[in-house]
């Protein structure tokens, strides 16, 4: 969904997901990148403007497959 969606935005998927972890209330994105195009990938989504539509289907996404899972995160089923 994600690649539809950056697909939609000329985007990838790692930068939507960026976009919308960017567009929650009092979340903080840390995204790791080592490499220069990396960072200005990152930095690229800021520009990334999700609409309604977008951001359901993200929200309509399955919340138990998690690769990691620290005790701190947000409860997202919620």
């Amino acid at each position: 969904m994600l690649q539809v969606i950056g697909r939609k935005h000329g985007a990838t998927a790692a930068q939507i997901a960026i976009a919308w972890l960017l567009d929650q209330r009092d979340v903080s994105a840390i995204p790791k990148a080592q490499k220069e195009s990396s960072q200005r990938s990152n930095l690229d989504a800021l520009r990334i403007k999700l609409d309604d539509e977008d951001r359901a289907a993200i929200a309509a996404l399955a919340k138990n497959l998690r690769y990691v899972k620290p005790p701190f995160a947000p409860d997202w089923a919620a």
